[in-house]
């Protein structure tokens, strides 16, 4: 690893400006996502985290549905900055789309009466978190990513064109590629104003 986390908590940060070059090997963006997944905590150690990685031809499939779609609904006469933006994701090298398994939410519910209103709401708790883990690790190998969350918009197509079971939730999509420019200084409001110590 080039960077220790603290580093890329700090560097991570959203790339509107990402290229189709990519910074590693795919195997190696395999091996990232693959330990992401796999030790992302979850609530009861459900493991109900799904994910799809898109590369080359995929990630722009993936982009020429959005961009379609939104088509249909935003009027012609403002789809410009639209498109802009659908094509801008998808400059990138690929793009990691997260999802939910609801068969492992609703049996925990079932197991589980007392908990049954907290399960959606911990599920998106742990794909939070695994949403971040993804993010940071791609900083860390070189890449910029952004999150976007064009579902429900897009669910159907993309459960058809990838073949996703019906029972995985579509709650996020990660464009990521070589950043090919830094974003801005960010601004912070005072942490004592958002952080309380009581000892």
């Amino acid at each position: 690893m080039g960077k220790d986390f603290y580093t890329a908590l700090k560097d991570r940060r959203s790339y509107y400006g990402i290229s189709k070059e990519s910074v590693v090997s795919d195997e190696r963006i395999q091996e990232v996502i693959k330990e992401a997944v796999k030790h992302t905590p979850s609530s009861f150690n459900s493991q109900s985290a799904r994910v799809v990685v898109l590369l080359g031809e995929q990630h722009d499939k993936l982009w020429n549905i959005t961009k379609e779609t939104l088509r249909k609904i935003v009027p012609a006469d403002s789809f410009g900055p639209t498109e802009d933006k659908m094509n801008a994701f998808g400059s990138g090298y690929g793009t990691v789309l997260f999802f939910e398994d609801q068969s492992v939410i609703e049996n925990l519910q079932n197991q589980f009466e007392a908990y049954k209103d907290n399960f959606p709401i911990w599920s998106q708790h742990s794909s939070g978190m695994l949403q971040f883990v993804v993010w940071t690790a791609l900083e860390i190998e070189g890449f910029g990513a952004t999150l976007q969350h064009y579902n429900p918009l897009i669910d159907d197509e993309v459960k058809q064109t990838w073949n996703v079971p019906s029972e995985w939730k579509l709650i996020a999509q990660m464009p990521f590629g070589k950043p090919t420019f830094t974003p801005g200084e960010k601004e912070f409001q005072p942490l004592d104003q958002r952080v309380k110590f009581h000892s």
